[in-house]
């Protein structure tokens, strides 16, 4: 009996648990899953919660009600891999053995990097809304704050959801307005890259919704340091941002197993061939989700489509075929933008997001890089769509490719 080994029980790694238990015969493999952690959390929700939209309990479940019954799991922490001897060791003590490995170990905030930031303020002046923990810190903070200096600053890329830093900005301005406050609270947007976003007409687009928002945008912005007794966010070039609140995105890794193992860069991001997402060092590994290096977005739009090709590439693996360069960096996100509306931006490696219509050429019913309703509501249900559907590997009437029928260049 041949051995699947999956490391890692989030959103890339159950997708491909319940995608290849489906297709692979239970006589001919054992599938096995791992995760430290038996809870399992909705990211894209964390956003809602320090608004009030979202509360905790909206975001998590347990991780054993998406995993197929075939599936063997193992909740522990992951010691070691030790890919040439095709062995993972846990820390409960347990070893094992693997004919082919898939890892979706993702990765996480690291606020200890950044001199300043993780010290007695980290959750009383200085916030994250990267985790649970963070943003629920932060609603409460803000049902008490009165206003004041408000900075979100992504430290460096890449980062998870890379529009959720601007998302929330956008919140902001629609909460405190809400709230009565807005006119007692300015808002800085500050961000490493030369624009809003990595992409220049959805950078010029989201640009000009800070500046209509009245956001301030501070661009090439790198953040060195962080002052909490004098609240101040300090670049390399030693600039200076005040704040009364720091809203961070601090710099996303790898999970350290993979720098233990010897297998990632100086991220602990896996080096991942780019259309077949195989792991470039090994021939029986392969790498999705936020544990790749790869120059595509790290969202749950992403490991979906690659779920998809690595389904594909891994049974094209166990008959001795060539692997389909089918992988194209493929993302699609919806930006809350405030005020019962969002946008939409679909992508890829070598397609920068663009106007038109999605997913139907002049008939959408989602309108790209384009404020309206449906967008909003498009963000609210996928909700359902990711507990009840995508996290079951269920397919979706998106195609994993880009497809650029609808679009205006």
């Amino acid at each position: 009996m041949k051995r699947l080994l999956i490391l890692g029980a989030g959103t890339a790694g159950t997708m491909m648990a319940n995608k290849l238990h489906a297709v692979l015969e239970p006589k001919d493999w054992e599938i096995t899953i791992v995760d430290e952690d038996e809870t399992h959390y909705y990211q894209p929700g964390f956003l809602f919660i320090p608004f009030g939209i979202y509360q905790k309990r909206d975001v998590i479940k347990p991780k054993r009600n998406f995993l197929p019954s075939g599936v063997n799991v193992e909740f522990a922490g992951i010691d070691l891999i030790e890919p040439d001897a095709q062995k993972v060791s846990l820390n409960n003590g347990k070893k094992l053995s693997y004919d082919y490995l898939i890892v979706a170990t993702g990765c996480g905030i690291h606020p200890e990097e950044t001199e300043g930031m993780s010290g007695d303020a980290w959750h009383e002046t200085i916030f994250d809304f990267y985790t649970v923990e963070g943003a629920t810190a932060l609603a409460r903070f803000f049902k008490t704050w009165e206003g004041g200096n408000l900075v979100i600053n992504p430290v460096e890329m890449p980062i998870k959801c890379p529009v959720a830093p601007l998302e929330f900005a956008f919140l902001a301005d629609w909460w405190f307005t809400e709230q009565g406050k807005r006119d007692k609270v300015e808002i800085h947007y500050v961000t490493p890259l030369p624009g809003a976003f990595t992409k220049p007409i959805a950078s010029d687009k989201l640009g000009d919704f800070l500046d209509r928002k009245n956001i301030h945008l501070t661009s090439e912005f790198a953040t060195g340091s962080v002052d909490p007794d004098k609240k101040k966010l300090i670049s390399w070039d030693g600039d200076e941002i005040d704040y009364d609140v720091l809203v961070t995105v601090p710099t996303n890794a790898g999970s350290a197993v993979i720098e233990r193992s010897g297998m990632g860069d100086e991220l602990n991001f896996v080096p991942t061939e780019k259309h077949t997402l195989k792991a470039k060092n090994y021939e029986n590994v392969f790498v999705l989700g936020d544990a790749t290096n790869l120059p595509s977005s790290k969202a749950g739009s992403v490991a979906h489509f690659q779920a998809d090709i690595l389904t594909e590439n891994f049974l094209r693996a166990i008959d001795g075929l060539p692997l389909h360069e089918g992988f194209d960096g493929h993302a699609n996100c919806f930006i809350e933008s405030g005020f019962g509306k969002g946008l939409l931006i679909d992508f890829n490696y070598d397609v920068e997001p663009l106007p038109g219509k999605f997913p139907l050429p002049g008939a959408g019913p989602f309108s790209l890089l384009e404020e309206s309703k449906i967008n909003h509501y498009g963000k609210m249900m996928f909700r359902w769509v990711y507990w009840h559907l995508l996290l079951r590997g269920a397919e979706l009437p998106i195609e994993p490719q880009m497809n650029l029928y609808g679009k205006v260049r």
